[in-house]
């Protein structure tokens, strides 16, 4: 993988520890998908991204997130993080991006996630 493909997951990583709703969303295909581990759909399209951010920036506010490790696969940048000052509560995650190469863009993200 290219370092052109990893920089859109660098740069939503970024505008989330920075609670920048604008740079995130600048990272995503207007129609990016967002599933759960069991490929259960969350959310479609900035539409439906926007405000869940929005809110989450406002009532977290020491959301931070590491990457405690990276692989990259083809198009697929999956990193293991470690989320602190979220509310409600999710410690650590799993996080699947695929990069769509026409836009340079992620189109698609898969969600593995630890409460507790």
């Amino acid at each position: 993988m290219t370092a052109n493909l990893i920089d859109p997951v660098e740069a939503q990583l970024a505008a989330y520890n920075a609670h920048d709703v604008d740079a995130f969303m600048a990272c995503y295909n207007t129609d990016c998908v967002v599933d759960d581990g069991d490929g259960t759909r969350l959310l479609t399209g900035h539409a439906e991204m926007r405000p869940r951010y929005v809110a989450l920036f406002a009532s977290s506010p020491n959301l931070y997130c590491e990457i405690v490790s990276r692989v990259c696969i083809g198009d697929y940048v999956i990193d293991e993080e470690s989320i602190t000052g979220r509310v409600p509560d999710l410690r650590r995650a799993v996080v699947i991006y695929h990069i769509d190469k026409s836009s340079g863009l992620i189109s698609h993200v898969r969600f593995l996630r630890e409460s507790g």
